[in-house]
Order: C-alpha cells, then structure tokens, then sequence
C-alpha cells in the first residue's frame, strides 16, 4: 500500500563523480570515471553531475573536467551536470559539452566565505553573470542552495537566508534549483516546509534536493522531500562524499547513497527508471577505485530480496 501524497516517480540524481571524489584524496584515472558512466547508464541513471570546475589547486582529484565530459557517451534522455562554484569555473565549464551548469550558493555567510571565499552578496552578484553566461551558452541553469537548513558551527538557518538565494536564483534565470541539506543533520518537518514554500512562490521552478546522512535522517528527508513536491532526489554510489569538515565517524558523514534512494523508492512503488542490482555494480566498482568502504545500508544489509532469499543457517 502507498503512501498518499507520494509520487508514481521521481528522478535520482547521481552527484557521485563529483560530490564523492572531491573527498577522495587520490585522483581516479579519467578512463576510469568515463567507465564508471558507462556502468550509471546502464544501470538506468539519467541524470549525471559528472564534473566541477573548481580549481584544479583546490580540487586536483577533479582537474580532467574537460576531458571526462570529451570522453563521456552521448546517449538520449541522459543529462550531464558540471558544478562551477564561481564565475571563473562557469566560464571554464560553458564549451564542455554540458546540458546543465549547477551553481553552489551558501545561505550561510560563513560557509560562504570559508567554502568559496567570497561574501554571499558577492557570489549574489555573480550569479546573475553566470546566468546570463549559461544562457549563452544554452546551458540548463541550477542553483544549489548550500546550508538551506543548518550550518556547522552555528545552527539552523533562517527561512529569509535561505529565500534570499532562492529569489536570486529565480531572476538568474535558474530553470532548476536545490535546497541542500549539507549538514546533514536537518530533520523532515523544515525539508517539507523549506520546499512546500518554494514550491508555492515558484510552481514553475523545477525543485530537488541534495542529501546527506550525518544523522541518519536521509531517508526521512526523501520521504518529507518527495511528499512536499520535490521533482528529484541526489545521492552518491556508497554515500561516498559529503561534509567531511567536523568531527564524526566516516561511515555517517557523506552523501545519501543513491542505492538506498532506489531500494526506498522501490518499496514505496515509486519508478526511478533505475536497476538496483546493476546500480550495485557500480557502488562495488567505486570501491576497487578509491579504497572507500561503502556505507550505504543496501551493501551493508542487503535487500528486502536478498533477505527473503536467504536460507537459515545449518544446526549444529
């Protein structure tokens, strides 16, 4: 039985290639994230952040930008996202082959500034340029809310900081936006009004979010996400990435992983379009290339199927 309210479908967004080998110290070979691409796609994924155009002295696990997106196959209904957390990055990323140009705006200053080095109202007045670049360059425009919940070494964010970005993402030109929960300690109730209210100033804005697992709320936070009309959820193979500043034990501190996204969605009757036991292949394969454990619960626990299939151990 479903739950009402929920959708019959939702996009999954895989932020891996990005959001989790930029925590990855060691540089993954070029040939190396195409083919991880290969396996998303075949296991049905259709909407990849597959690049960023920080600054290869800041991010050098993410220096081949260019030559991933030179190297990626081009097949229809799959959609790429490069992440530019600057002007500077956006000009860089406009003549890569992109469909979609993704933009990190913090609502909290200090992040802002620790993150980017630059003021909000600095990266506020960016942001127009880069839409402007972005339509040019007819590239789909996102804008991702940083911190649209809570911030680390402060606390919860205020509904005007978080809407500040939001209406300037809007006159951006932004044809998407999300709300991210980068902490990950934000909890369902402000997922649900955060987006319920962005939904009802914008209905024509194409709106997801972007989740983290610090405090085991993931799952809650889809369910609230989906439930409030957001159009798409983000995670990574394994949870690899995420919020690695402050202290906490590794296992907790990254992404959603986009394998438990699909085994909820499943359960729920909820179409991904995604094959979880081909997905899986893909969180294994990411584990031969980086060392990281996976720390998503499907490679932990298995499946409601794996489970069912399992036979009880021998008496003795």
């Amino acid at each position: 039985m479903s739950i009402p309210g929920l959708p019959d479908a939702i996009r999954l967004v895989e932020v891996g290639l990005r959001d989790g080998l930029q925590s990855v110290p060691a540089p993954v070979r070029t040939e190396d994230k195409v083919e991880v691409v290969h396996l998303l796609i075949e296991a049905g994924v259709r909407e990849i952040e597959a690049v960023s155009f920080a600054s290869p002295r800041v991010l050098p696990q993410l220096a081949d930008a260019a030559d991933v997106m030179a190297a990626v196959p081009r097949v229809p209904g799959v959609r790429y996202r490069g992440l530019a957390p600057n002007l500077l990055g956006a000009r860089r990323a406009a003549d890569c082959g992109l469909d979609e140009l993704a933009v990190v705006v913090s609502a909290d200053e200090e992040v802002s500034r620790r993150n980017q080095r630059r003021s909000v109202e600095q990266m506020l007045a960016d942001l127009e340029e880069i839409g402007k670049l972005a339509e040019a360059s007819g590239l789909r425009l996102v804008v991702a809310v940083a911190c649209a919940f809570f911030a680390p070494a402060r606390g919860p964010v205020t509904r005007a900081e978080r809407l500040r970005v939001v209406h300037a993402a809007v006159q951006a030109g932004a044809a998407g936006l999300y709300l991210a929960a980068t902490s990950g300690e934000e909890h369902p109730g402000e997922m649900y009004d955060g987006i319920s209210e962005v939904r009802d100033l914008y209905p024509d804005l194409d709106v997801g979010v972007h989740l983290h697992n610090r405090n085991g709320f993931a799952p809650a936070n889809a369910l609230a996400s989906m439930l409030a009309g957001a159009s798409w959820l983000e995670g990574s193979f394994g949870g690899l990435g995420g919020d690695l500043w402050f202290p906490g034990d590794p296992s907790v501190l990254g992404n959603a992983a986009l394998e438990d996204l699909v085994h909820l969605c499943d359960g729920l009757g909820i179409e991904t379009g995604i094959d979880l036991a081909k997905y899986r292949k893909v969180t294994d394969r990411m584990v031969e290339l980086t060392g990281r454990p996976s720390a998503s619960f499907v490679t932990r626990g298995g499946t409601r199927s794996d489970l069912a299939a399992a036979s009880w151990p021998a008496r003795t």
